[in-house]
């Protein structure tokens, strides 16, 4: 299947993005098939800045212009994309995470916070893939 253009991607956010986690799913996310990075979240001290002026990239892929260009945006869900790759730590991810998701976001994390929340899918590709449309509408 041939990959739409950039333009036609489901634009996502990336929570915590200046992190080596958040600099990773950036990586990931760089020219995916499916997804556009529109949304860069991090902490206050970065707002507004340049993602490449505030990130210390150690990633093995340079940084795409493109992406470091975007500003640094702070971590509230108020006009933001749809579906999150949160790579907050435990310890903050919980408050954060839960106010995407009462938006109307879909939010994908590895933060052990919400994982016994019976409204909450843990889902493991290799075992469960199923367990994905319990998150809301199938891409």
């Amino acid at each position: 299947m041939e990959s739409p253009p950039p333009a036609n991607r489901l634009p996502v956010g990336v929570l915590g993005a200046t992190g080596l986690v958040g600099q990773r799913f950036v990586a990931l996310l760089d020219d995916h098939p499916w997804f556009r990075v529109a949304s860069l979240m991090a902490s206050e001290r970065s707002l507004g800045r340049a993602y490449g002026e505030v990130v210390d990239w150690v990633q093995p892929s340079a940084l795409p212009e493109s992406i470091a260009r975007l500003p640094v945006e702070a971590c509230q869900p108020a006009g933001g994309p749809s579906l999150v790759f949160s790579a907050l730590d435990a310890e903050v991810a919980g408050p954060i995470e839960r106010s995407f998701a009462d938006a109307g976001a879909t939010v994908v994390t590895n933060a052990k916070s919400h994982r016994m929340e019976p409204d909450v899918p843990l889902v493991v590709p290799e075992v469960n893939a199923d367990h994905l449309a319990l998150a809301g509408d199938d891409p």
